[in-house]
């Protein structure tokens, strides 16, 4: 039995961050119902084609789900979704809070008809402030919340390689669930769960924030380097590049031994951490390891005690030696083929995962229906009055 077995949640989502979470939920054991338009559903679905009929992002956000198609204007549609509410233990929603106003499905109207649900709400900014209105997609928070300019190197600067805002909010909301469902647990009370893009990537910003108002100054952008520890980043090989991590001066010493120079662990240059970072070009000319293939290097830091690791491209994941010994990977079906992905990367003694499939556009559409009471008749007449 797995933790969340005879939970339904219903989700009212699309894009990434609020699919993130309800797929958390599912690899539990909950049911998710997610519920999309008629009309192409989820626009996730499309971003790309890179996972037989859907896109890279819907393939890995909607692992184990039911999809159900509702037009939510239609007050046919409405009252299924209604009653689908009725018997959930969660709704999830990243309408906009006024969207989700005008058809009734925010989390002060729910509530209030269910006390004892859980009613997960995400937002770009939150309902209130100077912001509220604005459209928030992953890369405009990051570029919000400074991370676009904290990455890069030199005046270059960048956005973040995945969606860090969107798996930032997903993470907290699913959290936040888990915890709401034990509060349920032990008082019987519903709850309302609010939070946004913005605020969730701030949450994750407060490293680099609390230096910037300790130092005066935020971090230099540095690439792949860290700007507050030297050596630590990518040197090249001959074969590649090893991704260097020393941070501290015994680690350094034993750097300089695999290197073959002793003495470089001496130079008053480089005799601390602060003081390799202040004359990192310097120590960066010293470090020369293009004579060493990456393999070798590794072997010998390895030995050493020096933290180090290859530098791989992601089109190397699949291969990676480390989850092929682990069996991390399994296949789950998905419309048009299937698709290997990784399996969950918290095991449990207390239950397994079993993978779900990513469901077609409205797949479930019949099933759901007919477990919320309605017959094949009615079902054909919501057909034919396109509410579903």
């Amino acid at each position: 039995m797995r933790p969340l077995d005879g939970v339904l949640v219903v989700s009212l989502e699309q894009a990434v961050a609020v699919p993130y979470a309800a797929r958390l939920l599912a690899d539990l054991g909950a049911r998710v119902v997610k519920v999309e338009r008629p009309d192409g559903g989820d626009f996730a679905r499309h971003y790309d084609h890179a996972c037989g009929e859907v896109s890279s992002y819907f393939a890995w956000t909607n692992v184990g789900k039911e999809s159900l198609t509702l037009d939510l204007k239609n007050p046919a549609g409405r009252e299924v979704l209604d009653r689908l509410i009725s018997r959930a233990d969660v709704v999830l929603c990243n309408l906009s809070p006024g969207a989700a106003r005008r058809i009734g499905v925010d989390a002060d109207t729910l509530r209030a008809e269910h006390p004892t649900l859980v009613v997960g709400e995400l937002s770009g900014y939150g309902d209130s402030g100077p912001y509220a209105g604005r459209k928030a997609f992953d890369a405009l928070v990051q570029s919000e919340a400074g991370l676009v300019e904290l990455t890069g190197e030199g005046d270059v600067t960048a956005r973040a390689g995945i969606s860090v805002a969107d798996i930032a909010a997903g993470v907290q909301l699913h959290s936040a669930v888990l915890a709401a469902l034990l509060h349920r647990a032990r008082t019987g009370e519903g709850a309302t769960l609010r939070l946004s893009l913005f605020e969730a990537m701030a949450e994750w910003m407060h490293q680099p924030m609390l230096y910037a108002a300790g130092t005066g100054a935020a971090a230099p952008r540095t690439g792949a380097h860290h700007p507050s520890i030297a050596p630590y980043g990518p040197f090249p090989c001959r074969d590649g590049s090893v991704h260097l991590a020393v941070q501290n001066d015994p680690q350094w010493r034993r750097l300089c031994t695999v290197l073959g120079r002793p003495e470089l662990a001496d130079d008053p240059r480089f005799g601390t951490v602060s003081s390799r970072v202040g004359h990192r070009p310097a120590l960066h000319a010293e470090l020369d390891f293009t004579d060493w293939t990456a393999a070798d290097l590794l072997d010998a830091l390895d030995r050493a005690d020096v933290p180090a690791a290859r530098t791989r491209s992601v089109a190397d994941l699949p291969d990676h030696p480390q989850l092929a010994d682990r069996d991390r990977w399994t296949t789950v079906p998905v419309p048009g083929g299937e698709t290997a992905m990784l399996r969950p990367p918290v095991d449990s003694t207390a239950w397994k995962w079993a993978p779900g499939a990513v469901p077609r556009h409205g797949q479930h559409t019949d099933h759901v229906l007919s477990t919320l009471g309605y017959g094949p008749d009615e079902i054909e007449a919501l057909r034919t009055q396109s509410a579903v």
